[in-house]
């Protein structure tokens, strides 16, 4: 397992970071099997857990917790906060009030005294991010928490919260988990630059694009809609939507070069990601040991410059294949009244 430092945290973590989104009733909702996994993952040198409180409703974190139980100085355990938990108002976003209540909430399901790394899930236009960053730098202050980041945050949101962090004398946003794979290459635009301008660490998620680049999913091949992730998301799977079909072109030409060098499909996506310099670690979610296992196989792969050229030939840097996040989309896109002057004013222009 090879490691890289966290940012400029002095924090050292593992190139492969254990995504633990899948354990609990919206993955594999066995207990101890996924105590399993996380257990064997720890044993073969991952020593970065990445959670959230959503993920299945606080179930994740609290097999997490688990499974940390006695080894909690093994692991770099990472978390978030910002989707809705349970009905009514206030229970989400990121408020001083909200990550103030849900802090806690997750100290408890971890069964731990400290978090290392303390994630703002998404952006949350209805509170200012100096709001945000006051009460994350008080929970470091009061030892909760070792360091905060952000995730899938846009470039110029990066930008301003490291300067209302300067302006402010606040602490500052130490990493970044965006969505990145050979298929989601859009971070690479402004991202990632903006990440290595600020010394942020990045740990990015979705590298295998929800199981596009798994190998599962071949052109020609039926694809059961009815379970696991087509499940959820069918719509990232429906092989008779256009984008899908690009998607399995490509991976049919991604295999080709993943057997000219004597690798797997998945070895190839996951070597990908870490090859930028930006990247600190990625992500893998399993549900199984098997998946575990497949991930893990190809840890130490190294690709060099003839196979990245290959793959920048078939989807070109910057690229998005697809939009890899589908949980939030900015409220500038979402509500059409912030697009649109009233109608009095576009009647007078």
């Amino acid at each position: 397992m090879r490691y890289r430092y966290l940012g400029g945290t002095g924090i050292e973590v593992s190139v492969h970071c254990l995504g633990a989104m899948m354990f609990g009733s919206v993955g594999n909702p066995d207990h101890e099997e996924s105590i399993r996994i996380i257990h064997a993952a720890l044993d073969q040198g991952v020593n970065f857990v990445d959670t959230a409180d959503m993920y299945s409703a606080g179930e994740s974190e609290e097999i997490v917790g688990k499974a940390l139980r006695g080894r909690r100085d093994e692991a770099v355990l990472a978390t978030k906060v910002h989707f809705p938990m349970g009905e009514g108002r206030n229970r989400g976003g990121n408020s001083r009030r909200w990550i103030l209540h849900e802090v806690e909430q997750s100290l408890r399901r971890l069964r731990t005294d400290w978090i290392d790394l303390y994630q703002v899930h998404r952006p949350d236009h209805s509170t200012d991010v100096e709001e945000t960053l006051s009460v994350l730098t008080d929970l470091v202050s009061q030892g909760k928490i070792r360091a905060f980041g952000c995730s899938t945050f846009p470039a110029e949101e990066i930008v301003e919260a490291w300067h209302v962090s300067e302006r402010r004398s606040l602490g500052r946003f130490r990493t970044e988990q965006p969505p990145y794979s050979i298929l989601a290459r859009g971070i690479e635009t402004s991202v990632l630059p903006v990440c290595q301008r600020y010394g942020m660490g990045v740990l990015v998620w979705s590298p295998l694009a929800s199981g596009f680049l798994t190998g599962r999913y071949r052109k020609g091949q039926p694809v059961d809609l009815s379970t696991g992730r087509p499940s959820i998301m069918p719509a990232r799977f429906d092989p008779s939507i256009p984008v899908n079909v690009t998607k399995l072109e490509i991976v049919e030409q991604l295999v080709e070069v993943a057997d000219g060098i004597g690798a797997t499909l998945p070895e190839l996506a996951l070597a990908f990601t870490v090859a930028h310099p930006a990247v600190t670690s990625a992500i893998i979610g399993p549900r199984t040991m098997e998946q575990l296992d497949a991930a893990l196989k190809g840890a130490a792969l190294a690709l060099d410059d003839h196979t990245l050229d290959r793959i920048d030939q078939i989807v070109p840097p910057g690229t998005n294949v697809y939009q890899p996040d589908g949980a939030w989309r900015p409220p500038t896109l979402t509500d059409p009244a912030r697009r649109r002057r009233p109608l009095a004013d576009r009647a007078a222009g």
